[in-house]
């Protein structure tokens, strides 16, 4: 069977300067290899500053501007589509990106924009991946309030109008996994999902992705530094 992904021998260095303006690049992440196969959750932990969130947000290609895969690939492979997504251009990247691959980043809060009412905020990732001529604002509202739903939000209409100041840490976390699963990605990354959240909350989250991929079928990447939330039995 082929993976889903497959991230091969892996490096990734930070630009750093020095007072004769001149860069060089520390190395971060070094020869880093995993497969992920469709319908898997395979986890990546490691402690604080070891690498984990650089190999995550070098998966979609959201490293930035002052860090670089050094060596490597990354191959996706979905039905008709098999890319080294170290290969593509930004354009196409924006296309798998929210569409094929999911990105939930560590810090919820700051991931909503803190002016746009929620429902807006989950509508714009949906609108994005539809052509222009097909949108239909009924049915893409119809769309957000069952994804709501089937993420237990409780009372989805009224909770579509609020804004991002009016909720829990915990709910803002479910909105931005609504975010991110509402096109049915093939892999959602999750960077850190629990950071910040009182255990209970934790383990809600825990079992709503695992919901997820049971339901959607959508493979997930799961990144902590903490080994007893990905392997709660090990620690016992």
């Amino acid at each position: 069977m082929k993976a889903l992904l497959q991230v091969k021998n892996l490096s990734i260095g930070i630009k750093r300067g020095n007072e004769r303006g001149k860069t060089s690049l520390l190395s971060s992440v070094e020869d880093i290899s995993f497969n992920i196969y469709n319908g898997e959750i395979v986890g990546l932990v490691g402690e604080s500053g070891s690498g984990k969130s650089l190999t995550a947000l070098s998966i979609p290609g959201l490293l930035g501007e002052n860090k670089k895969v050094t060596n490597g690939g990354i191959l996706f492979s979905d039905n008709n589509f098999e890319k080294d997504l170290l290969t593509l251009s930004e354009k196409e990247l924006q296309t798998i990106r929210g569409r094929k691959i999911a990105f939930v980043f560590q810090e919820a809060f700051s991931s909503l924009n803190p002016l746009v009412k929620i429902g807006d905020q989950i509508a714009e990732t949906l609108e994005l991946h539809i052509e222009k001529n097909k949108k239909d604002k009924y049915k893409i509202k119809k769309q957000v309030i069952e994804i709501m739903e089937k993420l237990k939000l409780p009372n989805p209409e009224k909770l579509a109008k609020s804004y991002p100041h009016q909720l829990s840490g915990g709910m803002c976390q479910r909105i931005v996994i609504a975010l991110a699963v509402i096109c049915r990605p093939r892999l959602l990354i999750a960077d850190e999902p629990t950071t910040a959240l009182d255990k209970d909350t934790q383990e809600q989250i825990i079992r709503l992705l695992k919901e997820i991929n049971r339901d959607f079928g959508s493979s997930i990447l799961f990144i902590s530094h903490d080994l007893a939330v990905v392997a709660p039995d090990i620690e016992k």
